[in-house]
């Protein structure tokens, strides 16, 4: 089975690039998970629930509040199906039982109302302004990488970076949107020197994919987990003896069952903003502290690389501050 995990925020560099996972990143995973919204973990799994379970969700996550306040028996009814159905439905999405739900979701709450005082929602419709579409798409963004955060493993990325920095050859592998994540990672690791490519082109992915090798990563990006491009790329790089990486919304998708590790982020889509805006923001800082991680544990022949790459393009710049005055003319170098 893959092994589920995202990003890590350190206190330190030394946290970050620790050679093996030790007690106390798993104690910041546990307080992670500890913290973690359940509703982000419901719409994660929800493609993957039975129909009668996916109703109970989506009453779940329409009032989170209500139903920390209802019965069992009453969640039942507005979900049209029985009481073993919900019970079913909190082991399927790892709270253990409806009490724990019900506690789960008060506290969520509480959170949520300490670090906003204003709900703006992520509808947009016809009739909304140009300043409340403003803070809408920036509210949904913000919260997609917060939320991203929160249920993030940090010893689980912890072994991605190590793969990722010792690799021989790291390839990415996106379309859509994904593909400009795909292609951020694959820029910023060449500035620091490491061999990596990003693919789009299904054709292409799949050859690059047929000459990976043992020592070598493969990175799939996908938002849905199901698109079939990018999954078969992965399963052609797994057979050829790479190691598998899927950055994806939801653990359980098909893309996880060809992948070694699984970063997921927790990114909410909503009107105009289907597979391409919130879910991209979540991702890109999922893939910023990867290639954080990486850069760290070559600290000096990464700033190294980033000032040569930082010089050669220099000459390409026009000549003036960014608060408009003109630089002075260097001399003598």
């Amino acid at each position: 089975m893959p092994t589920v995990s995202n990003f890590p925020t350190a206190d330190d560099a030394g946290s970050v690039i620790s050679s093996a996972p030790s007690e106390h990143l798993a104690g910041q995973t546990a307080a992670r998970d500890a913290d973690a919204s359940p509703l982000v973990r419901i719409r994660s799994l929800l493609p993957g629930l039975a129909r009668a379970e996916q109703r109970v969700a989506k009453v779940v996550l329409e009032d989170p509040a209500a139903v920390a306040r209802r019965s069992i028996t009453e969640v039942a009814l507005a979900a049209n199906t029985s009481e073993t159905t919900v019970t079913r439905f909190c082991k399927a999405v790892g709270v253990g039982g409806y009490p724990q739900l019900r506690i789960a979701l008060a506290a969520d709450t509480a959170r949520t109302e300490a670090r906003t005082s204003r709900n703006l929602g992520g509808e947009i419709g016809p009739g909304d302004d140009l300043a409340s579409v403003i803070g809408k798409v920036s509210f949904a963004d913000a919260r997609a990488v917060e939320e991203t955060a929160d249920q993030l493993d940090v010893a689980s990325l912890q072994s991605v970076i190590d793969l990722v920095a010792e690799a021989g050859r790291v390839d990415v592998y996106g379309v859509g949107a994904s593909a400009f994540v795909a292609a951020d990672l694959q820029q910023k690791l060449h500035r620091i020197g490491r061999v990596s490519f990003s693919w789009s082109d299904t054709h292409i992915m799949l050859t690059s994919a047929a000459v990976l090798k043992p020592g070598d990563v493969a990175i799939g990006v996908s938002h849905t987990g199901a698109t079939t491009d990018t999954v078969e790329a992965l399963r052609v790089a797994r057979e050829h003896g790479a190691v598998t990486v899927a950055v994806t919304n939801f653990p359980r998708s098909p893309i996880t069952e060809v992948a070694d590790h699984v970063l997921t982020t927790a990114a909410r889509e909503t009107t105009f903003r289907s597979g391409a805006t919130a879910s991209r923001i979540a991702q890109l800082t999922v893939i910023d502290c990867l290639f954080i991680g990486v850069a760290q544990r070559h600290m000096e022949e990464s700033v190294s690389a980033l000032d040569a790459t930082r010089d050669a393009v220099g000459s390409h710049r026009l000549g003036v501050r960014p608060d408009g005055r003109r630089r002075p003319r260097e001399t003598g170098k």
